[in-house]
């Protein structure tokens, strides 16, 4: 174990430059998520210290990254005083990374020094989106102002933008399912009169704003406007909304992807995106001077049927949306993919005008070779003792074996073993503290990955026997074990998933109001922050 002033220390003046000129740097909030969003830097992305086996490798792939952590403070251990910066830091270390450090303060001293703190998640992105509107008057009309056309059978036609997992959870009546990275190569199939007016949600201000955005920089020539604030803004007008909607994009038909090319491509000359064969793609591979991302930015379906080696699927308009989440190193290279060269194009357009050195590869059919869906790579795991679910259910007819679950706290509520206790790989050591009469433990999570990583720490911090559960809890439900669901004790606070104010219906008014008015102050922000870069297209 290694204390806090064993590693060095990043100050403010010098990570703010780093982010303003585009130095490549993974400034790294190893909090739990809900945590996280409740404030941080700009460019700070979350990769919390419960999940670095299953996650650092594809979002920080070059060992040679500048790493700054922070945790604001918190302690791994409080009994040890082992800070979970430092526990990460360990790790990191110890998986080969070389330039890691600590953020000097602290997320206070990021703040006391006169860095800008932003709330919830995605801040990146949220902030970019209202900066389009604000510099593009990106056109909107107001939930009651879409119904009165509605009601009086206008020609319109409401597209949405999200996951079409989204969009049947809750969704404006009538609309389309067509998301973002798919809105302007299908829009002729989706809306084929040209006289037609096209609304474009989401859930809330975002996506919409860019993909109204999009269609306009694209040069459709048809009325396009954003449903100002999406389905929070529909329901704080009182509105209903609907469920289990199915309508979306159909099939691609020649004629509209070569319409959507024209566009594609004088906007990708405009957003100054540039082009890169595979044989330079190869090249950067093997560079390990800089970090690159190879993202596919088509439909799930179509990576799976074929995709180039070493590329991950991430639907383009999800990219532009999370785009910290996937590409978290801030000045890293992005290659973008595609087979129409539509939705490279697109995407590119966006990352270009957010500061990201991007690239379309220049891809034919037979590149696209690898079949299957997207594997995440994740750090080697130890090799531990297993229990069957049937020897489980026997050890917990007495009170000596207890049962830690590492699984989200959702899947936790939803279906859980009897008597399992929740929590977060960071919080071990105060569960396993609370518990000292237990003798044995078992670890388990929804498919027993996550769970291996804790058997040996587990172990070395009890002194006791320990175990993984085989096959995990989706082990455990196949054998027709008897499960709990609901309410539990250690989901109290949970802080494993921040609560999107925009996410279902049972959120309150008051909720998506702040959340709205966060939105709009955004752009304020960024002129404060000064680290954004985001630029205009050429006109």
């Amino acid at each position: 174990m290694t204390d806090l002033h064993s590693w060095p220390l990043r100050h403010f003046s010098e990570l703010h430059n780093a982010l303003r000129v585009g130095h490549e740097v993974a400034l790294v909030d190893v909090r739990e998520e809900a945590a996280f969003a409740t404030g941080h830097p700009l460019f700070a992305a979350n990769l919390s210290l419960s999940k670095l086996e299953l996650e650092v490798l594809d979002r920080i792939p070059n060992r040679r990254t500048a790493i700054i952590l922070y945790d604001n403070g918190e302690f791994y251990d409080a009994a040890r005083g082992e800070r979970k910066a430092v526990r990460a830091a360990e790790f990191l270390k110890s998986q080969g990374y070389q330039n890691i450090a600590l953020l000097a303060g602290d997320l206070a001293g990021w703040r006391e020094a006169g860095g800008e703190i932003f709330i919830d998640v995605n801040a990146p992105s949220k902030a970019f989106g209202e900066w389009v509107e604000h510099h593009y008057h990106t056109p909107s009309l107001s939930a009651e102002q879409v119904l009165a056309l509605q009601q009086q059978g206008a020609n319109i036609a409401v597209l949405d933008v999200r996951r079409f997992d989204e969009f049947q959870a809750m969704s404006i009546p009538g609309g389309v399912s067509v998301p973002g990275g798919e809105l302007a190569l299908r829009i002729r199939d989706v809306v084929p009169d040209e006289k037609t007016h096209i609304v474009i949600n989401c859930a809330g201000r975002t996506r919409s704003i860019i993909g109204t955005q999009s269609l306009i920089n694209a040069g459709v020539t048809q009325p396009v406007t954003a449903l100002r604030n999406g389905t929070i803004g529909w329901t704080l007008a009182g509105q209903t909304l609907a469920h289990n909607q199915v309508a979306h994009f159909p099939d691609l038909s020649e004629s509209a992807r070569v319409f959507a090319l024209k566009g594609a491509q004088a906007l990708a000359i405009r957003a100054g995106v540039h082009y890169v064969t595979l044989s330079q793609v190869l090249d950067w591979q093997r560079d390990d001077t800089r970090t690159l991302y190879l993202f596919d930015v088509r439909t799930a379906d179509e990576f799976r049927a074929g995709h180039l080696a070493g590329s991950r699927h991430v639907a383009g308009g999800q990219l532009v949306q999370e785009t910290d989440h996937t590409a978290t190193v801030r000045g890293a290279r992005i290659v973008l993919v595609d087979n129409d060269g539509v939705r490279a194009r697109m995407t590119a357009s966006w990352l270009a005008q957010m500061n990201w050195e991007v690239y379309v590869a220049d891809v034919q059919p037979d590149n696209l070779t690898e079949q299957g869906d997207w594997q995440a790579q994740v750090t080697p795991a130890p090799a531990v003792e297993s229990v069957k679910p049937d020897q489980l259910l026997n050890w917990l007819s007495d009170e000596n074996t207890g049962v830690i679950d590492l699984t989200t706290s959702a899947n936790f509520l939803n279906r859980r073993i009897p008597g399992a206790i929740w929590t977060t790989r960071a919080n071990i050591p105060q569960i396993i503290a609370a518990q000292p009469d237990k003798q044995r433990w078992v670890i388990t999570c929804t498919s027993g990955l996550l769970a291996r990583y804790a058997v040996t720490e587990v172990a070395a911090l009890t002194g006791k026997e320990v175990y993984l559960l085989e096959k995990g809890t989706v082990g455990w439900i196949a054998a027709g074990l008897p499960l709990e669901r609901g309410k539990s004790a250690y989901l109290d606070n949970v802080q494993d998933r921040y609560k999107r104010p925009y996410e279902g219906t049972n959120v309150s008014p008051q909720a998506m109001q702040d959340y709205l008015d966060w939105e709009y102050g955004l752009v304020a922000q960024l002129e404060k922050d000064g680290t954004h870069g985001f630029k205009l297209l050429a006109g």
